[in-house]
């Protein structure tokens, strides 16, 4: 097939996106599809292609850091421009070249790849794309209504409580979990554990959250959860088998997610078979509650309490495909290899969408 690859971006995760763009870019040739890798916030769009099998594709690395918020609207304001279109004006771009491909893969992470806006555009263009729809995305991207949705469908979800920093005081439900113990605070909607902290008493999450006020919105605060980490993806109708995420440090921030020797990533996780088979199924009812349907793909992330309980954090709609990410290491525990999973992925993109 003629696959586009949608990677870059204007979020946080811009870095993680361009990185896993390049590893999806370098699978689809090996499998024999020519392909066209585009970042519709680039000045240039086109970053390389069209791309035929045996042709390079260059690495992209993940910097330490994610990209701070300067120059994130000029970002959002070209990737409005690249995917403008629609019967009331000509297409832009960057539309104008997905409407030509058989396929959009999309490799977006957080932002407007994350949110919805992205998939709700591509449906409207009639585009056919990797992935879930714009309404799941949207119901997953927000953690709290995420939480919410899940809570009610009978999944374990922690306490929480949302806090808009700048307001004269700290809410009444926050200061109740921090009287508890400590607590984790983090963009209600954000990923790749990005502005993730810890926080002990109500000073520090005074200082974390005027940290935080330029532009990042509202917070979750929840109860910092002691017990291990765990996650579950979800192809298709195939759950992968458990990782368990084995922390050096006390929070599995964007530094350890991307800092070589902070996390030690375990699949299949050492957990005894029923735990295992707990999460998996516990992983396939939060996929199904957001929305998630056979045809698309997420990762769930489970976190314990000092009993040993797992509870459920969030589901991602677009995890990471670098070649060390997450997903592609359940994969691998599967028995699949990077490029089957790619090619799973593609294949599950087959069967149109009815919803946008």
């Amino acid at each position: 097939m003629r696959i586009a690859i949608l990677c870059g971006g204007e979020s946080p995760e811009r870095d993680v996106s361009l990185a896993s763009g390049g590893s999806v870019a370098r699978a689809l040739l090996e499998r024999g599809h020519e392909v066209l890798l585009v970042d519709p916030a680039a000045e240039t769009p086109v970053l390389a292609g069209p791309l035929r099998p045996g042709d390079a594709v260059q690495e992209c690395t993940v910097g330490k850091e994610p990209p701070s918020g300067l120059g994130r609207r000029l970002l959002k304001q070209r990737m409005d421009a690249a995917l403008a279109g629609g019967p009331d004006g000509p297409d832009g771009p960057v539309l104008g070249l997905l409407r030509e491909a058989d396929l959009v893969f999309l490799a977006l992470h957080g932002g407007r790849g994350e949110d919805g806006w992205v998939q709700g555009r591509l449906h409207e263009a009639g585009v056919r794309f990797t992935g879930a729809n714009g309404t799941a995305c949207k119901a997953a991207w927000h953690k709290e209504r995420a939480q919410a949705v899940l809570g009610a469908a009978g999944l374990p979800v922690p306490e929480r409580a949302l806090w808009q920093p700048g307001t004269d005081e700290v809410p009444h439900d926050v200061q109740r979990l921090l009287a508890a113990g400590p607590v984790v605070v983090k963009p209600v909607a954000d990923g790749s554990s990005v502005s993730v902290h810890r926080a002990d008493s109500l000073a520090e999450l005074e200082r974390i959250a005027a940290g935080m006020r330029a532009g990042e919105g509202e917070l979750l605060v929840e109860p910092f959860l002691p017990g291990r980490e765990f996650t579950v993806a979800v192809v298709g109708d195939q759950v992968l088998p458990v990782v368990e995420i084995e922390l050096n440090t006390p929070l599995f921030d964007y530094a350890a997610r991307y800092r070589p020797g902070a996390v030690s990533e375990v699949c299949p996780a050492r957990i005894p078979a029923e735990f295992a088979s707990r999460l998996q199924e516990l992983a396939l009812r939060a996929h199904e509650a957001l929305g998630f349907d056979a045809h698309t793909y997420s990762r769930t992330d489970f976190r314990c309490d000092a009993a040993g309980e797992p509870l459920c954090l969030e589901v991602n709609a677009l995890p990471g495909l670098t070649a060390t990410s997450l997903l592609p290491l359940a994969a691998s525990g599967a028995g699949w290899t990077y490029a089957d999973l790619i090619q799973r992925i593609a294949d599950l993109a087959t069967t149109p969408r009815d919803t946008p």
